[in-house]
């Protein structure tokens, strides 16, 4: 029981370093901040799929498959976003009747 306590403050500390972490950063930041969290949960998703090949019991092959398919989402879901974000410092595309009147 101790470890688990000792567990859960780690988690609940890290919760709250995290969000300070995360509110500090500027918004011209967030872009290679996401791509950092990617790597992170490309992690995961390697720790996920070694899980689910253990299969010590079958609990432990369903839970695994489950991470594995947790963690899928989060790094498409990820990589999504980052690119959405990219999108935006792009410049816009001018149009043939822009160019045009000037």
């Amino acid at each position: 029981m101790e470890t688990f306590a000792v567990a859960l403050t780690v988690f609940v500390l890290a919760i709250f370093v995290g969000f300070e972490v995360i509110t500090k950063v500027p918004p011209t930041l967030h872009t290679p901040l996401m791509s950092g969290s990617n790597a992170i949960s490309g992690i995961t998703l390697i720790g996920a799929i070694l899980s689910a090949g253990a299969q010590h019991t079958m609990l432990s092959a369903l839970l695994g498959t489950l991470a594995v398919i947790f963690a899928t989402i989060n790094v498409v879901g990820g990589f999504l976003v980052t690119h959405r974000m990219l999108q935006m410092f792009k410049p816009a595309q001018r149009t043939q009747h822009d160019r045009q009147v000037q």
